[in-house]
């Protein structure tokens, strides 16, 4: 990377943020000189790029001359005509990967306003600071895991504070009456299903929204880590790309293990998006199929419908569900076949098609060892843990206030109760189990609303909205 990588992206950065925050002087509290505002801006950008490059703690002579060449105007004062060796004697690298564990005043400040006002001002900071920190972690050959782990908590600090304000601003009456929704600056609505080919693509969505959207996401927090470590690695790749920088191959197809109802299918959608944003695939959208969808039952139509399969997902995302059933079977069976027509058109579409294979750990380890190909083409598997007794309440919850029922103190207390009782084995149904739930507790609670209508009286709205807990089971 050359020495000059990350000059573009702080100048961006002091202008742009230095700029929002010189025309809100009047809201940061004894900082309202224009010349001081722009240089903590300055000093906010150096925090972050120093962050990822003291993340790894080796503060290499080309990371701090990067530094150096970014920053000497911005701040003369302390970076002046520094060197390496200078900046590293005088310890301003050292213990700066801390700046990204909480928000800096600044950015609450501009969170603040956005929750307040309607406005996005703080998603343009989230987006030149994440790209800061790309950059510089672009500036190794290989970034380190712990580069991209920093970059990680960047994000999460940000989108937590943005959080905050938003929930703070909803809260207060004044901002309701302005007709705001400080919640929807933060929160994008769920996306309706991709598109398929040969229809109108929608628009890209900002992978800062869609990793918003992951995070949001009920459980799930080893998943959401290694999905966000894919999109910063690849972000850094394609930076090191553009500028001609050596980067080396990998492969985008994973391994997605776990229960059912785990939310795999959910997150593929969102990878397959993240992927289009990022310029992996082309149309980013997800085409679900299974054992039945690809193998048939006489001798080379299996081939076929494999090839058809693929084809329809040219462009995004092919999740194969329960992809260890290919190699059960007898040895006229044709799930190996399947297999390896499906290695086959892997490889000849490598440039526009990922491949996700989804099933219970043990048994993908066998799909993974069916084809050498597997192996090589599948580098990276994400493990979707069962949901906890809380995650799964919560997530009961919200599907009740999703269609405007109300459960009762006691009725939580029940759903409680009912998720802690289960049997947590393979094939634990999670999410699905909550659904299921929920919807058994609607229709017990609709019961009871006819039976009183049967009395001759008429429910009221609270009775209709209002679940008990006697409505509570499978």
């Amino acid at each position: 990377m050359k020495v000059d990588a990350l000059v573009e992206p702080v100048d961006s950065f002091v202008g742009e943020v230095g700029d929002t925050l010189v025309a809100l002087a009047g809201t940061v509290p004894g900082r309202a000189a224009p010349d001081q505002l722009r240089a903590d801006v300055a000093l906010e950008a150096f925090r972050i790029a120093a962050a990822i490059v003291d993340a790894d703690g080796r503060h290499g002579d080309a990371e701090l001359a990067a530094l150096i060449v970014a920053f000497a105007a911005h701040l003369p004062a302390r970076i002046g005509l520094a060197s390496p060796t200078s900046l590293r004697q005088a310890g301003l690298v050292t213990g700066a990967r801390s700046f990204v564990e909480r928000p800096s005043t600044l950015f609450e400040i501009l969170a603040g306003h956005d929750a307040r006002e309607g406005r996005r001002d703080a998603w343009r900071y989230y987006d030149l600071a994440t790209r800061i920190a790309h950059v510089a972690a672009a500036l190794d050959d290989h970034p380190s895991s712990d580069e991209l782990a920093t970059i990680d908590r960047l994000r999460a600090t940000l989108l937590g504070a943005m959080d905050d304000a938003a929930q703070l601003a909803a809260a207060t009456p004044s901002a309701v009456a302005r007709g705001g929704s400080p919640q929807a600056q933060v929160v994008t609505a769920a996306p309706s299903a991709p598109a398929a080919p040969g229809t109108e693509l929608p628009p890209v969505r900002p992978v800062a929204e869609l990793l918003a959207e992951l995070d949001r996401l009920t459980g799930l927090a080893p998943v959401k880590a290694e999905v966000r470590l894919v999109a910063d690695l690849l972000q850094v790749q394609g930076m090191r790309r553009q500028r001609g920088l050596p980067v080396p191959q990998t492969s985008h197809h994973l391994v997605f293990t776990g229960n059912p109802g785990t939310g795999k299918t959910t997150v593929a959608r969102l990878v397959a998006q993240i992927y289009r944003s990022l310029g992996v695939v082309s149309r980013g959208h997800l085409v679900e199929t299974d054992r039945s969808g690809l193998v048939a039952g006489y001798v080379g139509q299996t081939a076929q419908r494999v090839t058809e399969v693929v084809t329809s997902a040219l462009g995004g995302v092919l999740l194969i569900d329960e992809a260890y059933a290919l190699v059960r079977g007898g040895g006229s069976d044709f799930g190996r076949e399947a297999i390896d027509t499906l290695v086959k058109l892997i490889e000849d579409h490598r440039d526009d098609l990922v491949v996700i294979a989804a099933g219970y750990p043990e048994e993908m380890v066998e799909f993974i060892e069916a084809n050498p190909g597997l192996r090589s083409r599948f580098p990276r598997t994400i493990h979707f843990p069962d949901y906890t007794t809380e995650e799964l309440t919560a997530i009961f919850v919200s599907l009740c206030q999703r269609d405007a029922y109300r459960p009762t103190d006691e009725a939580v207390r029940a759903v409680r109760a009912f998720f802690d009782a289960q049997v947590r084995d393979k094939g634990f149904g999670n999410g699905r189990l909550a659904r299921n739930l929920f919807e058994a507790a609607v229709a017990r609670q609709a019961g009871r609303m006819v039976d009183l209508t049967e009395t001759g009286a008429t429910p009221s709205d609270d009775q209709l909205c209002g679940l008990e807990a006697l409505d509570i089971g499978p």
